[in-house]
């Protein structure tokens, strides 16, 4: 039997794609949420974390409605820019992008709210602007926090399943994921085929999470020895 690679291409490029949308989204909202408060704050948090707790097919679902061809975002796509979101790459990413965004978004959070004030108040007092402050301070030192996020997304945009099977269907060669693989290639009694995806995807992620872990682990032994 002939395995594929083309389902691990696609989640690859998914995942990329995905993490560069969550990437440029989700730190400037980590920041604002992290440096200010404002009335209703929690309410608009809860709707960011959302999608961590809510089951993908809801997530999925909700994303039909705004970008399906009868939603307001998906007529005006395909109308003005003749761009269909269902059942297409494109709504694979968004999917994946939308369900890993809460966890590069915590991620990003905490660190910056671990920022040292004083620093950033220093920075400020030599005149630097809020921009250069946030580029030169915030961001350097909360850069831990970033790449354990950036990590994190990128990983839950891989193993995507339920947003994106709803959104983006199961399309071999165009739509078909890994993990939609592993799902309709099981269904069909292809076994051996599943199982090298399922292999494959327990062994990055096993990587990922050792890898995280031992670079927190060393980026908290330099942090210690620095201050020695």
């Amino acid at each position: 039997m002939e395995f594929s690679i083309i389902p691990i291409i696609l989640s690859l490029k998914v995942a990329f794609a995905a993490v560069i949308i969550v990437a440029c989204t989700s730190i400037p909202i980590a920041a604002l949420m992290a440096k200010r408060e404002f009335l209703g704050k929690d309410v608009v948090e809860s709707i960011i974390t959302l999608p961590l707790v809510l089951p993908p097919s809801v997530v999925g679902f909700m994303l039909l409605l705004f970008f399906g061809k009868n939603g307001p975002l998906g007529r005006l796509l395909e109308q003005w820019f003749n761009i269909r979101i269902v059942f297409s790459l494109s709504g694979a990413v968004i999917a994946a992008a939308v369900v890993s965004f809460p966890l590069m978004y915590q991620s990003v959070k905490v660190a910056i709210e671990n920022v040292d004030r004083n620093l950033e108040k220093a920075a400020r007092t030599l005149g630097a602007n809020e921009i250069r402050v946030f580029f030169t301070i915030t961001l350097p030192l909360a850069w831990n926090g970033i790449v354990a996020g950036l990590v994190l997304a990128f990983a839950r945009s891989l193993g995507e399943f339920g947003a994106t099977l709803m959104v983006a269907g199961n399309i071999p060669g165009k739509t078909q994921t890994m993990p939609i693989a592993i799902y309709f290639d099981n269904e069909a009694g292809d076994t051996w085929q599943a199982s090298i995806l399922v292999m494959i995807m327990t062994i990055f992620s096993f990587l990922v999470i050792y890898g995280l872990n031992r670079w927190g682990k060393r980026s908290k032994h330099n942090s210690k020895g620095d201050g020695n």
